[in-house]
């Protein structure tokens, strides 16, 4: 059976999309020495900080719908 949208969507925007697929967020820069040195000073989050983050996180990744982020 033939794609509907072959007629609709060009030969380079597939390319495109297939070239930003494999895209992976990564951080924009590394850390500054004064950031780097803040990290240091402050160390591990405290518990409550880190427990807060993981629920926040496994919430996320249990949305669905509009929402959702792939």
């Amino acid at each position: 059976m033939a794609d509907p949208t072959d007629k609709l969507v060009s030969d380079e925007t597939r390319k495109t999309e297939a070239e930003e697929a494999n895209i992976h967020g990564r951080a924009d820069r590394p850390p500054t020495e004064h950031e780097a040195r803040l990290a240091e000073e402050h160390g591990e989050p405290d518990e409550r900080t880190a427990e807060a983050y993981k629920e926040a996180m496994e919430r996320g990744a249990e949305v669905e719908g509009e929402g959702r982020i792939d």
